[in-house]
């Protein structure tokens, strides 16, 4: 008897262990959102727009972060985790097809609105998901390593534009490989993990809202505000920037980008690794540190090869950052962990707020000064990490 019940929770843990595969493939359709950055240069050389005109196409990724957080977060307690992330990538594979069907500019705005809503509903919905099925200390190994499958399809989108182009004669054709695998992951999760409904309390606008009275959660807001709008602003600036200093083609410096992710995955890793062992304040002051400092001397470089490494200075600089924030934010208040990752995925539309005045910049005065409000969020990185306390 004893060993039938032994056989029953071991089969039982096996098959959680199971349900967590397909979770943590979401987070790599998470990562499409970041076709953005390449797409908009594309889409620019491609219907010959203006800065402040192509940027237009991430500000209707990332403005729907504001606004559709806290309903992501009703949605999810009427009708459960699974369900949410079911909704949010059955909407990123309609954004996909889009561009497909009709390569116009008013339907890629459509769909990058459509991306940025399912993305919203994403992220929303998929850290608490997984939450519901790891508990403790390997609830952290599992986000982080979420977090690195995000980067690697980060790092993948402009390799895989950029032999669609070479080789298929049309970098578009990235849209029908995310759309495959947007549904493919929607099929494993529907068939591998069971429905669920949360138990927890339910967040709403005016609980969100009042976290602003905390002027802690006010100052790590906008970090996270800081955060998005370095990563955005550098996916979509980083080629544009590439082609003016070095003269490369736009299917080369694409790559750049590719090179910016792939130190931030790498990065992660590295932060996993030496956050057990040093305290987050002095780990995030260092990378804002080297973080100014290679950014200074992006502005100034022009041989390829040293604008190749201050790039990956940055990305391995700035890849802990988010978490480092969220973290410290859910420490602060633990009792309201609810509300504050909600407050916190309305945070990513600092690359809604970022691009518009980059765009601006860049169009008026050329692509280094275009560079400063990056330049200013970086400085404000190190400003929180000054004013970290220690907190349980």
């Amino acid at each position: 008897m004893e060993n039938i019940k032994q056989n029953n929770i071991i089969g039982t843990e096996v098959k959680k262990t199971l349900v967590i595969f397909p979770v943590l493939f979401g987070f790599f359709v998470m990562g499409f959102v970041d076709v953005v950055g390449i797409a908009t240069n594309y889409i620019k050389e491609d219907f010959a727009l203006s800065d402040i005109l192509a940027n237009l196409l991430p500000m209707m990724v990332f403005l729907w972060f504001a606004i559709c957080a806290i309903p992501a977060g009703l949605l999810m307690g009427r009708i459960g985790r699974r369900n949410t992330v079911l909704v949010s990538m059955a909407i990123t594979a309609i954004a996909m097809l889009l561009p497909i069907c009709s390569y116009e500019f008013v339907c890629l705005l459509i769909a990058f609105t459509l991306l940025g809503i399912g993305n919203t509903l994403l992220q929303v919905s998929l850290n608490p998901m997984v939450a519901g099925i790891v508990r403790g200390e390997l609830l952290v190994s599992i986000l982080t390593l979420g977090q690195f499958i995000k980067a690697v399809s980060s790092f993948l989108g402009p390799i895989l534009a950029g032999v669609a182009a070479i080789y298929c004669g049309s970098w578009k054709l990235i849209f029908i490989v995310y759309m495959i695998a947007t549904l493919l992951s929607m099929a494993w999760l529907l068939f591998a993990v069971p429905s669920d409904h949360s138990e927890e309390k339910k967040t709403t606008l005016r609980s969100v809202w009042n976290l602003f009275s905390e002027h802690t959660i006010l100052i790590l807001f906008i970090g996270i505000l800081a955060v998005v709008g370095i990563d955005v602003g550098l996916n979509t600036a980083i080629p544009k920037f590439l082609m003016e200093r070095t003269g490369i083609s736009l299917t080369e410096a694409g790559l750049g980008i590719s090179l910016y992710f792939a130190a931030r995955t790498i990065g992660t890793f590295i932060g996993a690794v030496l956050l057990v062992k040093i305290s987050s304040r002095v780990f995030m002051i260092a990378c804002m540190g080297v973080a100014t400092a290679s950014f200074v001397f992006l502005l100034f470089a022009r041989e390829l090869w040293l604008l190749s490494v201050l790039i990956i200075l940055i990305g391995l600089a700035c890849s802990n950052a988010f978490s480092i924030i969220f973290s410290y934010a859910l420490r602060y208040l633990p009792e309201r962990s609810n509300e504050i990752s909600a407050l916190m995925i309305m945070g990513v539309s600092g690359g809604a707020l970022v691009m518009p005045i980059m765009g601006w910049l860049s169009d008026s005065f050329g692509q280094v000064i275009g560079l400063l409000p990056l330049l200013c969020c970086i400085f404000y990185l190190g400003y929180i990490s000054l004013k970290m306390k220690p907190v349980k």
